[in-house]
């Protein structure tokens, strides 16, 4: 079918600034030749460490691609053409490297091939891979001794509501596109037959801002169809076996022994308020007939659950991956409500095969449960909580088998990076399932390594009896460089990607002497020769700079200087930045992110004003501090100290013009932005991105204010910029994508700002950006967003007039 598309509709204040109509613009040529600088691939490494998988990636695709048909059904966003997601990022070219002796096999993709999900066989001998073509997605597998091509025929996979994995090295799971399922039902055009009804009665619960929901029957209808799926295996010969009739199914998973099945099945009533996640589902096991041998619940529509809260019943059902076939799950004891009293919150259940005799209890959890891991063997299992009312998180270890003894590992606020202990390296099993590596007594954990300095990633091993931990590896201060992958049992060699301010990520094969060892071994071989796709960036310099608010909370910023900048210069300056809540000072103020990796430039970043002469204060930390139920009274007061700040230390350091400074952020960074605009006179202008600016449109919570607009409407006024435009006295740009797909950021939350800042006589810029979602795609979008913000900015900070 042909779409209408309606190009840069971009309504201003100022008539010099009107553009012909459907006329997207382009940046500067020194932005444009960043933006237009090849894609460093994306790397993987093969499960038997002796490949790596080359991607290549489509950085921007043309606006055409966006134009495609899209139903908004049930939070789905699905291309009708290829009962596929609409816009799935894809690879356009696949080369496998050889660890040893670095020899390169380039896969023969057709012409114009879109690869989308690459994935390892357990064993490292084949990549499957989805194709999206004009009439589906085909399944691929590539032979990775010979980078051999293989389509499965005749099929299609559902990547609208499913997808494919490995369940053994040398078969997939997947849901299908069902075979003769007849006609689409129509979505244009349609002559209504019946109206859109919704009823309520005496029912509570926290309805979000949910988006792209059903709308009316036909809809419905249209979810039914396009959702529906198949379940299948197929083996890498192209042998398909259905398994059960179609279904809408949002689980399908063999077990690890391949005799069981567990499915989740989407049942109506649907939901005109919720996304298919709260639909009503009903969960079983299949034996390899397909015949239902047990029911492990019946889950009706979750349109009751209170502000985060949990469903009642069984959730996160799931295989334990080293037993033939048992299930295990989580179960509420606290009604789901966060607000109730309880000692312990969650109980965590189990149930084997043959699936007859009734589940039995784990364990109980105290606080709510968050997940777990297991271990490849002795029963290990690490399982996590989280107390919302202290933001801590504890992680236990204990043997799912006898789980009367457990030890907790960790117990940490979840921003206290410096203290994070990590993550547990995996591996995968022969049947599909990922587990945590052990090597005797110990695990293996690799994390961001946050310190005062910026982040230093580390590879630790943990021994389970003691717990205590000894590092392998940690990166360098002149370099950032993190552990991807392990290479061996013991740790000792494993795969590293490192960057430095000069040198593009590539990767490399590390080997150290294991601990306790007489090893005198050490190897460090580059393996990949990745180069600067733009030098011209490597005149940029940048800096960790730390300062304290008012208050005394410590704060940071990288400080970003442009090419050929010359010491003393003070310059115009973009202070961009996204609030973040804590409940704790003390890591309000920790740093994160690391000056030694390499910089790249790409998207809409901000960081390309820095080819235009400006100082950038990069991630300015604005830390909500406070306690969990009221931490968003102070908001504006924080951001403006905060802000404040930040200016204060640039222009200490003789780099910032007071004169000359704008504000920037994105989503809930614009939310910021306004407030700051409104609530304050420290600078000259703002860009606001596809944000949220009036609270009262979010009524049952934002980020993770817990009170509702009911509960408290003070503060939803307060923190709303809207209740404020007549007081947003400086230029502020607003940039929304018409099709915005995140929770609480509808266009119509830029909308109404504009016109409320245009009736107050105030000046502003309201482009709205046609197909794009919360963040852009399209290269036009991305160029003219480019435009646009360089435009603002020149005309309102750097040569503005003197105030």
């Amino acid at each position: 079918m042909k779409t209408k598309l309606i190009i840069g509709l971009i309504i201003s204040l100022t008539p010099a600034w009107l553009f012909a109509q459907g006329a997207y613009k382009q940046p500067p040529k020194e932005i444009l030749d960043v933006l237009n600088a090849p894609a460093i691939p994306a790397t993987s490494v093969s499960p038997a460490s002796d490949k790596i998988a080359l991607l290549e990636p489509l950085r921007y695709p043309p606006i055409s691609e966006l134009a495609e048909p899209m139903l908004r059904l049930a939070g789905l966003r699905i291309n009708p053409n290829t009962n596929a997601q609409h816009r799935q990022p894809y690879f356009v070219g696949v080369t496998l490297q050889a660890v040893e002796g670095g020899a390169k096999t380039k896969v023969a993709l057709p012409a114009g091939a879109k690869i989308v999900s690459p994935q390892w066989s357990p064993d490292g001998k084949y990549l499957a891979a989805g194709n999206v073509t004009d009439k589906g997605v085909e399944l691929w597998f590539i032979e990775t001794a010979t980078g051999k091509l293989t389509k499965v025929p005749n099929v299609y996979i559902n990547t609208a509501f499913g997808g494919f994995g490995w369940e053994a090295p040398t078969t997939v799971s997947a849901t299908l596109v069902p075979q003769g399922r007849g006609n689409a039902p129509a979505y244009r055009d349609i002559a209504p037959t019946e109206p859109n009804i919704q009823e309520t009665a005496g029912r509570s619960g926290a309805v979000q801002t949910f988006q792209d929901l059903l709308r009316s029957p036909n809809d419905e209808r249209l979810f039914e169809y396009y959702a529906t799926s198949q379940p299948a295996l197929i083996d890498v010969k192209g042998m398909v076996k259905n398994v059960g009739k179609p279904a809408i199914y949002d689980t399908f998973s063999p077990s690890p022994d391949g005799r069981y099945y567990l499915v989740t099945k989407i049942e109506r009533p649907f939901s005109y308020l919720f996304p298919f996640s709260r639909f009503p589902k009903k969960v079983e096991v299949w034996d390899a007939k397909a015949s239902v041998v047990a029911t492990i619940a019946s889950i009706p529509l979750q349109d009751s659950l209170v502000v985060q809260g949990v469903p009642t019943g069984p959730r996160s059902v799931g295989w334990i991956p080293t037993e033939p076939a048992t299930l295990t799950w989580a179960e509420a004891l606290d009604g789901g409500d966060p607000r109730t009293k309880a000692e312990n919150r969650d109980k965590l259940m189990k149930l084997a095969a043959p699936f007859t005799s009734a589940a039995t209890e784990m364990l109980k959890v105290q606080h709510r449960f968050q997940g777990r891991a297991f271990g490849e063997r002795d029963g290990m299992m690490l399982f996590y909580d989280f107390d919302r009312d202290t933001r801590r998180r504890r992680i236990f270890m204990t043997d799912y088998r006898n789980p009367a003894e457990r030890k907790m590992i960790s117990d940490l606020n979840v921003s206290d990076r410096y203290n994070d202990i990590g993550n547990p390296v995996t591996r995968m099993l022969p049947n599909g399932n990922s587990v945590i590596r052990q090597f005797g007594d110990e695990i293996f954990l690799t994390g961001a390594g946050a310190s005062p300095e910026g982040d230093r990633p580390f590879l630790r091993q943990m021994n389970l009896k003691t717990l205590k931990s000894t590092e392998i590896f940690r990166s360098g201060t002149d370099k950032f460089e993190s552990v991807v992958a392990l290479a061996d049992e013991n740790g000792a060699r494993f795969f590293t990607r490192r960057e430095s301010p000069t040198d593009p990520p590539n990767l490399y094969l590390r080997q150290v002497c294991p601990p306790d060892t007489n090893c005198l071994a050490v190897v460090d071989r580059k393996l990949t020769e990745f180069t600067d796709p733009a030098p011209q960036l490597r005149g940029i310099t940048k800096e960790l700079v730390r300062y304290k608010r008012a208050d005394g909370v410590d704060l940071s910023f990288t400080l970003y200087l442009p090419p050929g900048y010359k010491k003393g210069e003070r310059l115009p300056t973009v202070l961009w930045a996204y609030p973040l809540e804590f409940t704790d000072s003390s890591v309000a103020g920790q740093v994160s992110g690391s000056t030694n990796r390499f910089t790249q430039i790409g998207g809409y970043s901000h960081l390309f004003f820095l080819l235009q002469g400006y100082a950038v204060l990069d991630d300015a930390t604005m830390p909500i501090v406070g306690d969990p139920e009221k931490v968003n009274d102070t908001f504006v007061k924080q951001i403006v100290d905060s802000a404040k700040a930040a200016i204060d230390k640039g222009v200490e350091m003789g780099v910032v013009d007071r004169e000359r400074v704008g504000v920037g952020g994105h989503s809930y960074g614009a939310f910021m932005t306004a407030n700051l605009l409104a609530h304050s006179d420290l600078f000259r202008a703002g860009i606001a991105r596809s944000g949220a600016y009036n609270r009262t449109l979010t009524p049952f919570g934002f980020q993770s204010e817990r009170r509702t607009f009911w509960e408290a409407p003070d503060l939803y006024s307060k923190v709303s910029p809207f209740f404020y435009a007549d007081k947003i006295n400086e230029p502020v740009l607003l940039i929304h994508g018409e099709a915005d797909n995140n929770q609480g950021t509808f266009p119509i939350q830029s909308e109404r700002l504009f016109a409320a800042i245009r009736g107050n006589g105030g000046t502003s810029r309201l482009v709205m950006l046609p197909l794009e979602s919360h963040g852009y795609a399209a290269r036009e979008s991305i160029e003219h967003t480019l435009f646009e913000q360089v435009n603002w900015f020149d005309k309102h900070v750097k040569n503005a007039k003197p105030r």
